[in-house]
């Protein structure tokens, strides 16, 4: 049974090596087989044969029995996705945890977090990510600016915005009157929200300290359009934003005129009371 090459390279991104995928996919075409006739079928070596087969049940593609000689058969796909998933999620959890409490003093005690960076950021999913640690570093104000090319980033992060909303964060959304009524319903849960049209840029301030940009599309190295963003923690820049902000939310509208309904009329943002 052929494989190809994509999904070789997509095994292999997931760690397992060319004699591992070798042996999987002869258990899926012919079913349960001792070690030697795994060998032989699969032509991976026999010395090789019992070192693959355990890593292989190790990380959950395959099972084997008590019979004599030993037979293994293949797990489903899906099921070795699923426990990979979990494998790897909780490999991530107690490395980040660990990593951050040894890391993080250190990093604090060096002083650098004073020192002002700004980055260019390019990809809905790397954008997506530096907003996350925004919001989730956000203790008590947090200013999303939702142009309409922005709404995948919305539907990404709307999980973590409502853990925001929960902790007591104040979360103010002014989005495009573009945007779609299923988005804006869904954002209104969690924050006060505001319309305006002509919204061509966008970006989230959080605390007054960190701030991401949403700038046009650019190409990538591949020739493809990609969203570009720029993020820094600099309040001198994020105070600039949030005063831009504040602006843009004077002038919008509070009422969604696509429904009639009235998205933030009586019960405008905090920003209001600050502003």
């Amino acid at each position: 049974m052929s494989i190809s090459d994509k999904s070789k390279k997509a095994m292999e991104s997931l760690g397992l090596t060319g004699y591992e995928i070798r042996v999987y996919m002869a258990l899926l075409e012919y079913g349960q087989m001792t070690a030697a006739a795994i060998s032989k079928t699969s032509s991976v070596p026999y010395s090789k044969i019992y070192e693959v087969l355990n890593s292989l049940e190790d990380n959950g593609w395959l099972e084997s029995d008590s019979s004599r000689p030993q037979k293994f058969f293949p797990k489903s796909p899906s099921t070795a996705l699923d426990a990979m998933k979990m494998r790897m999620e909780n490999v991530i959890r107690d490395n980040q945890n660990l990593i951050q409490s040894e890391l993080m003093p250190i990093y604090e005690k060096s002083g650098m977090k004073e020192k002002p960076e700004i980055w260019v950021v390019r990809g809905i999913y790397n954008i997506a990510a530096k907003v996350n640690e925004i919001i989730e570093s956000s203790e008590q104000e947090l200013l999303i600016a939702l142009p309409q090319v922005a709404e995948d980033i919305a539907k990404l992060i709307q999980p973590l915005l409502r853990m925001t909303h929960e902790k007591g964060v104040r979360i103010t959304v002014l989005a495009s009157e573009e945007t779609s009524q299923e988005t804006v319903r869904m954002i209104s849960r969690v924050a006060s929200v505001r319309l305006k049209n002509n919204m061509f840029g966008g970006g989230v301030i959080g605390d007054s300290r960190q701030v991401v940009i949403l700038l046009a599309e650019g190409r990538n190295d591949n020739g493809a359009f990609e969203p570009i963003a720029i993020w820094a923690d600099h309040p001198g820049l994020a105070r600039f934003a949030k005063d831009y902000f504040q602006y843009l939310w004077s002038d919008a509208d509070g009422e969604d005129k696509r429904n009639g309904n009235n998205l933030n009329k009586s019960n405008p943002s905090a920003i209001d009371n600050q502003a």
